[in-house]
């Protein structure tokens, strides 16, 4: 969840001062590292899930902070749209019956949430994007009170300094523009954190990109924008597209995006901030009264402000997290490629996939990183992203295979060795991880099944598309896995 900020105009001065503290920050926490000045990597899962609200229609209902005050947990937050809410789990054990627990846990508190929603005549979905949503619902007027959102607009658009171009290509075509950042609202995800230590950062981090791919093909939930058949999982496109700083002209220069994959594999985590500090200038230059060097040689942990702050503006696919809680330090990997949804049980085995990989691909004598480039990994997500369990996928040892052949041959085994190795319940894991196993079987994503239901309705696509909405918003609540659902 991104932090709150004021209501302010930046000036010349703002901007020097800032960049100076952040180099200050970057030098702090250099020194950190080689000092281990770090609380170690612990067994915990947690995670954040978007969510959209609708009206009794299934259409976009700019209602959260009604939504919000009536939940009234601070669990709770808003999003980049009035239409979007998003609950904050705190990490939990895995070991045991943990992600079990976890997912009874994320029911409860949607259970509740859907409760006081409706209440005020809204409904909470689970979905990569809203199939309803149009192209007037993702106005300015429809961001989030929270000035953060309306700050982060005006500085987007003034480095820009022309309207965004979205351009899709898929079953369909989309070529549109849009003169806010609010299109980036349609993107509801869920991301997953996992603590690791310094020391193996990187492998971590490497590990996630390695399967970003087939993470997506597994889970693609998003086939529809604005009306448009596109990608099975459109999110991924979208989101770069209605963040991006660049004109043209910086484009074709190379500048990097600030939605990014990245560029190379990396040997520290220091590598992803130093990049975050050379690459990109700031978004919300905000200076806090903390000197993170005072702080360190008083025997204190710095907040690291203005670094934390800066890397939050830099969308990584999976992005590095420094955070400090109960006055100790610490590292995560946010993984932030997957999608909402179709039901809870869903996130919970795509949770399930990620964390049991995680626990073996960092580890291996001879790492999936060293021998797949790093090139591979991401074009590997882009096909995933397009093409969903259809994609080819290239995997050392098998070569360029189908998605489902490469899960079900070598993922899913290793998954299974490291729900194992966290000390999950053999029952838990078998369940969740058969979750992903039988939507490879059968080639039933959250997207193929809303493709499938939209054409075997027919007629008006919007009216196909709310007809679906509101048939899968009740298959949701059964909590029915999505290849169960029947069209």
């Amino acid at each position: 969840m991104g932090r709150d900020v004021p209501v302010v105009v930046f000036s010349r001065e703002d901007r020097r001062k800032y960049r100076e503290k952040v180099r200050r920050c970057l030098d702090v926490f250099a020194q950190m590292l080689r000092e281990s000045r770090f609380e170690h990597e612990r067994p915990l899962a947690g995670l954040e899930i978007e969510l959209n609200i609708v009206d009794g229609r299934g259409e976009a209902a700019m209602c959260n902070a009604e939504v919000l005050a009536a939940i009234a947990r601070p669990d709770w937050a808003t999003e980049l749209g009035q239409f979007n809410v998003e609950i904050n789990v705190e990490p939990q054990e895995l070991r045991g019956d943990g992600p079990r627990r976890l997912e009874d846990d994320v029911r409860a508190r949607l259970n509740h949430a859907e409760e006081r929603a409706r209440s005020l005549g809204g409904h909470l979905m689970l979905i990569g994007i809203l199939p309803t949503l149009r192209e007037q619902d993702v106005e300015e007027g429809s961001l989030s009170a929270n000035p953060r959102y309306r700050l982060l607009n005006e500085q987007i658009f003034a480095a820009r300094g022309e309207d965004l171009h979205l351009c899709i290509e898929g079953a369909e075509r989309l070529d549109t523009r849009a003169d806010s950042i609010t299109p980036e609202a349609a993107c509801t995800s869920v991301q997953l954190h996992m603590q690791v230590s310094p020391a193996s950062f990187a492998a971590h981090w490497n590990a996630a990109q390695a399967i970003a791919g087939a993470q997506v093909a597994v889970a693609a939930n998003s086939p529809y924008l604005f009306g448009k058949e596109l990608h099975h999982e459109t999110r991924i496109a979208l989101f770069e597209q209605a963040t991006d700083t660049r004109p043209t002209e910086l484009k074709a220069q190379g500048v990097r995006p600030r939605v990014w994959f990245g560029e190379r594999w990396i040997t520290s985590v220091f590598d992803l901030f130093e990049e975050n500090v050379t690459y990109y200038p700031a978004l919300l230059p905000l200076c806090e009264d903390e000197d993170p060097r005072a702080e360190l040689e008083q025997g204190r942990i710095p907040q690291l402000h203005e670094l934390t702050l800066h890397n939050g503006t830099i969308y990584r696919w999976n992005r590095p997290v420094y955070a400090v809680v109960n006055g100790l330090p610490h590292l995560r990997v946010e993984n932030r490629v997957l999608p909402a949804g179709p039901t809870v049980a869903d996130v919970a085995a795509n949770a399930a996939f990620y964390y049991g990989l995680m626990r073996v691909l960092p580890y291996d004598e001879r790492p999936i990183w060293s021998r797949m480039s790093f090139r591979t990994a991401e074009d590997n997500l882009a096909a995933a992203a397009r093409h969903g369990l259809d994609a080819r996928l290239y995997w050392p040892g098998l070569g360029e295979v189908p998605a489902s052949e490469l899960i079900l041959r070598r993922l899913l085994p290793a998954a299974h060795e490291g729900l194992a190795l966290w000390g999950v319940d053999r029952p838990v894991a078998d369940r969740l991880l058969g979750i992903i196993e039988e939507r490879c079987l059968s080639g039933v994503t959250g997207a193929d099944w809303q493709v499938r239901r939209v054409r075997a309705e027919g007629g008006d696509r919007h009216e196909a598309l709310r007809a679906m909405t509101l048939d899968y918003i009740g298959r949701m609540h059964t909590n029915e896995p999505v290849h169960t659902w029947e069209v």
